[in-house]
């Protein structure tokens, strides 16, 4: 059984918890500081994963912005951005988001077996799409994208994705952004929505950083042994 990639979960969320606001206008939960480290981070990382909602609502491009860091990852033979994942259960995505036509990286769409064909069809132009199971199973996502080479996986949403490799406990790491403001709105998206995790009152998460960037706080937590500080 291959070994899953070490598994970075990258969040930025209102002080009340929430990833949004409830419109459709995109909200900005950081600052160009921290929209900087996060670059940084998405170039040291094999992949960089977000779920179909995200790819709906946010039309992401996951690109690495510095052309300098390109150009590093270029230098180690890499290709100059991580690979893209998604998953989806509807596969209701339009193959002319950024997410499949910015970058010259390999993008993965995992979805539930019922629903391959469809996506094949769909999507197999512009990206591999790969049998996730019925139900779909982030563990059998992880290790498939161990089996394909990835070693370092960056996952950045949304609160369903976060949910389900927080309570599934295949997270080694939590990077989380706290902005200076509140939502307050209960029909926002929170950072997670219900479930069974393996940390609680009586097994609390190890703390591993604080530092201020510029009006926000970035928050690091070790959630496995296999933790690093680099």
């Amino acid at each position: 059984m291959p070994e899953r990639p070490y598994t970075l979960l990258s969040c930025g969320m209102s002080i009340d918890g929430y990833l949004g606001s409830a419109t459709p206008r995109r909200l900005a939960l950081s600052n160009d500081a921290d929209f900087d480290r996060v670059d940084a981070v998405r170039a040291s990382c094999d992949a960089i994963m977000v779920g179909a909602g995200t790819v709906r609502n946010d039309n992401p491009r996951l690109l690495v912005r510095s052309q300098i860091r390109r150009d590093e990852r270029t230098a180690r033979g890499l290709a100059p951005s991580p690979i893209k994942v998604t998953v989806t259960e509807r596969v209701d995505l339009d193959a002319c988001s950024d997410f499949f036509t910015t970058g010259d990286a390999e993008k993965l769409v995992y979805c539930p077996s019922p629903r391959v064909a469809d996506a094949r069809s769909r999507l197999g132009p512009v990206a591999t799409v790969v049998d996730a199971g019925k139900p779909v199973e982030m563990r059998r996502i992880s290790e498939d994208l161990g089996a394909r080479g990835v070693q370092r996986l960056m996952v950045e949403g949304g609160g369903k994705v976060h949910t389900q490799f927080l309570a599934d406990n295949l997270a080694d790491e939590l990077q989380l952004v706290v902005a200076p403001f509140f939502v307050g709105d209960s029909r926002a998206t929170r950072f997670v929505s219900d479930g069974r995790f393996p940390w609680n009152p009586d097994r609390r998460a190890t703390l591993a950083g604080v530092r201020q960037i510029g009006d926000v706080v970035l928050l690091r937590y070790a959630l496995s042994p296999r933790f690093r500080t680099d």
